[in-house]
């Protein structure tokens, strides 16, 4: 059975992996001559054997032991002489969507990186399109090996009472969630503030989880390390991917939290503390590699997990230690490791031989036994997914944005004026709460290219309600033109940039047409669009073709003057209410300190 796990289930066939471990019947494959990368022991065991029956290991060779036995007439065989096996590595955190295409797409292009799990929260959906689009999304996962473990949103809204979603989750329904085949946990319980007061909707979707005995995933996203982490972790949440320090990773691991290492299209976490980390001397076995948020062309250019490892790796990381973190760690953390996480006997066969362990690169990846990937391509190709027609009609602004709606109006008298401003932070997820002067002239507030400060507008895309919008302004993405885009966590709603008023109006009109994306305009041209009908969020095109879009999308923001790594990403957080310091919603500016709101105009 595709994509719950395992193959088969170890009770049902463990007298099979018994026979065949003994010479009593043959394997289905063997793989000699391998160089085990022992997770369980941190060795790596020259010229071992491999036997697998059911999808699961039967049997390991080691030193003069050999796998001969367990051949048979049928009985395949891989000779992995000069090859590295580990198991199949996998991404702690990760957001589909962010890859802004389905989950049998982001399969066809991870798995022959070496990604053979994925424990996703598709929370970026289920905002827009609340859990039927989440049960639409993995049904699209079960058609692929991919094993889609799916985590269950926890924070639709991100914050309540702040902005306008297109869905909602609560309680009853994460408890419905937990009898799903594919969901092994919680999502990343965003609403750390609520866990700390006690909030009764928070609390409760956690102690479902528990209830179920499964794993409830975090996002501590301030450097606090003493009570409201303390509280926080003995509430029931046991990882978190929002470390910004050395000091935050070592408090989470002392605390007995599992610690998730961030290294993504943008959030390029893993430089900055990796290196402290090594150098503290602390255990790793808390320790787990994740991307958060990978762009397609991320993936398809320079890969997944294997591209987190070459990153690791080259920071000073040992390359067992750091196969460890997306391997056995990963599988302890949630609970599989009985069944995932290394190649020993019992567990399923999810390996990967690698030419080395530098580069990373996957000669052959298997899923349950079965070679699904070789050099570098995928083995399966799954039909287009049929998505249902309201998960792509979903542009709903019940306005017609013109350059007029961009007035920002004040009745301050001509001359500078102080305003409040988003500070963003090239590389990071945190953003700052800072004041500019902008020009007022005839009653509006104009943008100030000059001194990098553009106009920012969060329209309510998801109930056609007329005038739900906001104004702010924004200061370090350099940009001369305008840019839009439907990716703006968590809502999700349109999000329009730009430092004129008709290149603005032009984003906007080009992404309602189309059905979402994010575009890029200057001087009233369109230079790149990406294209995302699905939600607002994901294409329905192959991945390489959207990768080639971002990858045009990107060059286009070069052109308009931005210099940050993967700004549509920085961009896209702008939005996002639960991560300091200052965010805007369509409701306006929130001090995501506070939670409070915050007027455009300072005093």
């Amino acid at each position: 059975m595709v994509n719950t796990f395992c193959k088969q289930p170890l009770w049902q066939c463990n007298d099979t992996l018994v026979g065949v471990a003994q010479g009593q019947q043959p394997a289905d494959l063997v793989i000699r001559h391998a160089n085990l990368v022992s997770v369980t022991t941190h060795e790596i065991l020259e010229d071992t054997d491999i036997a697998i029956s059911c999808g699961r290991v039967a049997y390991l060779g080691i030193g003069e032991h050999t796998a001969e036995h367990c051949i048979g007439n049928s009985t395949k065989v891989i000779d992995a002489t000069g090859l590295y096996a580990t198991p199949g590595f996998m991404d702690s955190h990760i957001h589909v969507e962010s890859a802004m295409v389905g989950v049998s797409e982001y399969a066809r292009a991870v798995v022959p990186h070496g990604t053979s799990g994925i424990f996703a929260d598709p929370h970026e959906c289920a905002n827009v399109c609340g859990l039927e689009g989440v049960k639409a999304m993995f049904a699209d996962a079960k058609r692929t090996p991919l094993k889609a473990m799916l985590t269950t949103p926890s924070c639709v809204p991100a914050v309540l009472g702040v902005e306008d979603t297109g869905s909602s989750i609560d309680a009853a329904q994460v408890a419905e969630t937990m009898g799903w085949d594919d969901v092994v946990g919680l999502g990343e319980m965003m609403n750390f503030p609520g866990i700390l007061s006690c909030e009764q909707n928070a609390i409760d979707e956690v102690r479902e989880t528990l209830k179920a005995g499964k794993a409830v995933t975090g996002h501590y996203a301030v450097s606090e390390t003493d009570r409201g982490l303390n509280a926080y972790i003995a509430s029931g949440v046991g990882s978190c991917h929002e470390s910004n320090t050395v000091e935050d990773v070592i408090a989470k691991v002392r605390l007995g939290m599992y610690a998730q290492l961030r290294y993504g299209s943008a959030w390029h976490n893993l430089p900055n503390y990796l290196p402290g980390i090594l150098d503290s001397g602390i255990d790793t076995r808390l320790l787990l590699l994740c991307s958060d948020d990978n762009h397609p062309d991320t993936i398809v250019s320079d890969g997944h997990m294997d591209r987190i490892l070459r990153e690791a790796v080259s920071l000073g990381c040992d390359p067992v230690t750091a196969i460890q973190m997306c391997t056995l760690n990963c599988a302890e953390c949630f609970g599989l490791a009985a069944d995932m996480g290394s190649v020993t006997p019992g567990k399923c066969a999810d390996i990967n031989l690698l030419e080395d362990l530098e580069g990373f690169r996957a000669r052959k990846v298997l899923i349950d036994g079965e070679l699904v990937a070789e050099d570098g391509k995928a083995l399966f190709a799954p039909e287009p997914f049929a998505w249902p027609d309201f998960m792509t009609h979903t542009m709903n602004l019940g306005i017609d944005v013109t350059p007029e709606t961009f007035a920002y109006a004040t009745n301050k008298p001509d001359g500078p004026v102080r305003v409040r401003a988003i500070g963003i932070e090239p590389g990071q997820t945190l953003t700052q709460d800072v004041i500019v002067e902008v020009p007022a002239k005839d009653g509006r507030l104009l943008a100030d290219p000059e001194h990098d400060v553009c106009k920012s507008c969060v329209f309510d895309r998801h109930h056609g309600a007329a005038g739900v919008h906001s104004e702010g302004f924004v200061t370090g993405f350099g940009i001369h033109g305008a840019l839009a885009q439907t990716v703006s966590h968590d809502a999700h709603n349109l999000l329009v940039m730009g430092d004129n008023d008709e290149d603005m109006a032009l984003a906007a009109q080009t992404l309602v047409k189309c059905g979402g994306g994010e575009v890029a305009v200057a001087d009233e041209e369109v230079l790149a669009l990406v294209e995302l009908p699905v939600c607002g969020l994901m294409s329905d095109e192959p991945v390489e073709v959207v990768a080639g879009k971002v990858a045009r999308m990107q060059e286009a923001w070069r052109k308009m003057g931005c210099q940050m790594p993967s700004p549509f990403m920085t961009m896209g957080v702008m939005s996002l209410a639960c991560v300091p310091v200052l965010r805007q919603t369509n409701r306006g500016y929130v001090n995501c300190l506070t939670f409070e709101m915050e007027p455009l105009e300072a005093e």
